[in-house]
């Protein structure tokens, strides 16, 4: 009987890990992708689209995103209800005439992140600090929204509150 596990000429499906998945989603312009299956060309350069970490914490929501060259005046941080907003642009820098460029790889322009955030967060505490072109923003939670133990009682005794 024949080994149907691997044959030869087929590739094994290589693992994906899905938050890279989900970048290359985040950076995955439609109408570039059509222009190009229609043969077009579209001269558009690299737009500035920064990396996030969420995480949750017993106390808060944690946000860092990574904005070199971000001016805090240009950045515009705003909560609506549950959806997070943090927007922003980076501005290009003047290139002289007279200057040869071998590699222009960064890129420059305007961004826009939303995220849903669970019911919970205390809207008047939010901090936000933009340092080293990093953006920190804590959004704590609200203490009734905290996980509170229960005690077990043990044999018929009664748990004390």
């Amino acid at each position: 009987m024949a080994d149907i596990t691997r044959r030869e000429g087929i590739i094994p499906r290589r693992e994906r890990d899905p938050f890279s998945q989900m970048q290359e989603l985040m950076n995955w312009d439609p109408f570039e992708a059509m222009t190009q299956l229609l043969g077009g060309a579209r001269a558009t350069a690299p737009t500035f689209v920064p990396a996030f970490e969420v995480k949750e914490t017993k106390d808060a929501f944690i946000f860092k995103a990574d904005l070199p060259g971000v001016q805090d005046k240009d950045l515009d941080i705003s909560l609506t209800g549950d959806r997070l907003v943090v927007s922003g642009k980076r501005e290009s820098e003047k290139r002289e005439e007279n200057e040869r460029y071998f590699a222009y790889e960064r890129s420059f322009g305007s961004f826009s992140r939303a995220f849903t955030l669970p019911e919970g967060v205390d809207a008047d505490h939010i901090a936000a600090d933009l340092k080293d072109g990093v953006l920190h923003l804590t959004l704590p939670k609200k203490p009734e929204v905290q996980p509170k133990r229960i005690k077990v009682g043990v044999g018929g005794d009664k748990p004390k509150a």
